[in-house]
């Protein structure tokens, strides 16, 4: 299994995210082809196509520098439904834990709903460890 980067977006990128936002959460809207062309271009954002080349899992590598270094995340990791229990969310993941390592993170974060229960396994398997902290979202209206 490969996984690869994505560095141009285009209107099938588009339709492929279009499919894959509402199978990881709910009321997600799928970004223009603007938006995706930022993401590619500002992070990492990674593949693994099936045997036909159609991406069946995704996710975005997030690097970023605070004044106490460089940190990292996992953002947005999606299997396609029919792909799951392959291995692929475990190959991606592992893709970009060996990036993060490899650009000298300090740490690398992600976050994973509780009834994600098979994401929730692999992410303590892979060494993930669930921090001691509050976690505050703020939504702009």
């Amino acid at each position: 299994m490969i996984v690869e980067q994505l560095t141009e977006a285009d209107e099938n990128l588009v339709a492929v995210v279009a499919r894959l936002l509402p199978q990881l959460t709910e009321a997600r809207t799928p970004p223009t082809l603007e938006k995706l062309q930022e993401t590619v271009t500002s992070q990492q954002l990674l593949v693994v196509r099936d045997d036909g080349g159609a991406i069946i899992g995704m996710t975005t590598l997030v690097l970023y520098r605070v004044a106490s270094g460089l940190k990292g995340r996992i953002e947005d990791v999606i299997v396609d439904e029919s792909a799951r229990g392959r291995g692929i969310g475990d190959t991606l993941v592992r893709e970009a834990m060996r990036r993060a390592s490899e650009a000298g993170v300090l740490m690398l974060e992600l976050n994973s709903m509780p009834y994600r229960e098979a994401a929730n396994r692999l992410y303590k398997r892979l060494g993930f460890v669930r921090k001691p902290t509050n976690v505050y979202v703020w939504w702009p209206r």
